[in-house]
């Protein structure tokens, strides 16, 4: 009697380990599903005439090897056993791919950040509104460069691959899953520096908010912060690092408060849900308003090297209102930010 009861068990162990399996797998798809939308919808939403960067093209990379993830665990997960050029595909490879790329995206955080800073350290003081045939080569071939370093890391590296297969094997029917702390640091550093900008300098940023108006510019309704320009005509750093705040909190302020607070409860995000397009929006801002501080005395203010960031308008953060025949708007509409 105690062996039959055994047997049951066993069986009802297995049919119950396979049951959590398929809703691994699913909840995985639907998950992949998701972020390929957002990244495909964020994509779409943006300013179209923007200048090209490092950051524009790796963001276009990246939706599309979501999208190859999503086809491949998608085929894998409406066939279930199939082999395909001498390789037998099961479920177990849903888990697998995922945790690849899970592994590929938690260490290419430093990378993507450190290049796309220094790509606009160099650039944001050019004035042409599209670089060069050979620095769109120079972005796509920077891209795959990384793309590949980051997958020869993960599949190369023996320490790496070997915990990789221990723990399929020891957990057939689970899925772990990685978190990066490239991206949780990043987030820190990230948080840490708008709080202290925002200390530095919060009587100037409650000055301008409580002195905003709306006004008449070129046919549309804006909002307009006076600005306090030095004898030489020109602002003060301390001044432009105030506009750069309210530009940039006025775009991404939600996305600011998210991250406090998925710090402050200390939530492990899979790597393969950190690194998406609307994050790397929010650090390509962050990385303009640090390279417009760090190179301020060299940036020209021409109508053309403001269509840098897809989302923000620096441009109307930067440029000079001296024009006191303005009329009050007619209607409230969409606000733009002038300072």
């Amino acid at each position: 009697m105690a062996a039959i009861l055994c047997e049951n068990c066993s069986g009802q162990y297995h049919y119950t380990q396979v049951n959590q399996s398929f809703e691994i797998s699913c909840m995985l798809l639907l998950i992949v599903l998701g972020k390929v939308f957002l990244d495909f919808f964020m994509l779409q939403v943006k300013q179209k005439n923007v200048k090209t960067s490092f950051l524009g093209y790796f963001c276009i990379s990246l939706a599309l090897l979501d999208f190859v993830l999503l086809m491949s665990i998608s085929f894998i997960f409406c066939f279930e056993d199939f082999a395909l050029w001498g390789v037998r595909f099961t479920k177990y490879h849903i888990c697998l791919f995922t945790q690849i790329i899970s592994l590929t995206y938690s260490i290419l955080h430093y990378p993507v950040y450190l290049v796309a800073g220094l790509d606009y350290y160099m650039t944001v003081a050019q004035t042409s509104r599209f670089p060069k045939r050979g620095q769109r080569l120079l972005y796509v071939f920077a891209v795959v460069v990384i793309w590949i370093s980051g997958f020869f890391c993960i599949l190369k590296v023996p320490a790496i691959y070997e915990e990789l297969e221990i723990q399929n094997h020891f957990s057939p029917y689970q899925c772990p899953l990685y978190t990066s702390m490239q991206s949780y640091s990043v987030s820190c550093a990230t948080v840490l520096l708008i709080a202290m900008a925002l200390l530095a300098c919060w009587k100037q940023v409650v000055t301008m908010l409580l002195s905003v108006r709306v006004v008449s510019f070129a046919g549309q309704p804006v909002l307009m912060f006076p600005c306090v320009s030095n004898n030489n005509g020109t602002c003060s750093k301390w001044q432009l690092l105030t506009r750069l705040l309210i530009c940039f909190l006025g775009t991404w302020a939600p996305l600011v408060l998210l991250q406090i607070i998925i710090l402050f409860l200390g939530a492990r995000i899979p790597a393969y849900m950190e690194m998406n397009v609307p994050w790397l929006y929010f650090i390509n801002s962050f990385l303009i308003a640090v390279a417009y501080w760090c190179r301020c005395h060299d940036v020209e203010l021409t109508e053309e090297m403001w269509s840098t960031d897809p989302f923000v308008s620096w441009k109307f953060c930067f440029m000079p209102f001296n024009n006191e025949n303005t009329e009050p708007a007619d209607r409230p509409g969409t606000v733009i930010v002038v300072c």
